[in-house]
């Protein structure tokens, strides 16, 4: 995304607008963590970077297009856990950033139990 100003361009990477969406969706009750699905370590292998985990942008002049990939926790409701996700992900990004976020897709990849959160917690 980019810019003009009167004192020049303004331009955000996508990265950034990944991070962003990312880190308001972790911090959504409900989602343990996100997954970056099978294609992540091959990504990885393949171009040598580390891929925003679970985050995928697409930005169009103004406006951005957001899938998630993400854990949620056992005992949920999957459905208000996702709304809430949505939600989140869109105002951080919408305020953050100016772009208007006009979709947030969610995959719900899997459910993290007490015994996968305690490794996912170990890892770190």
């Amino acid at each position: 995304m980019s810019e003009n100003s009167q004192s020049g361009i303004i331009r955000i990477s996508d990265d950034v607008i990944s991070i962003i969406a990312g880190l308001a969706a972790l911090d959504t009750p409900g989602i343990a963590s996100m997954s970056g699905g099978i294609s992540e370590g091959f990504t990885k292998r393949m171009s040598g970077k580390n891929a925003k985990k679970g985050v995928f942008v697409e930005i169009m002049e103004s406006e951005a297009a957001i899938d998630l990939r993400v854990i949620v926790n056992y005992g949920t409701m999957i459905q208000d856990v996702c709304r809430n996700l949505q939600e989140n992900v869109r105002e951080s990004v919408e305020n953050m950033t100016g772009l208007r976020v006009v979709e947030v897709n969610v995959k719900v990849e899997s459910l993290a139990v007490k015994k996968e959160l305690d490794v996912l917690y170990k890892e770190k």
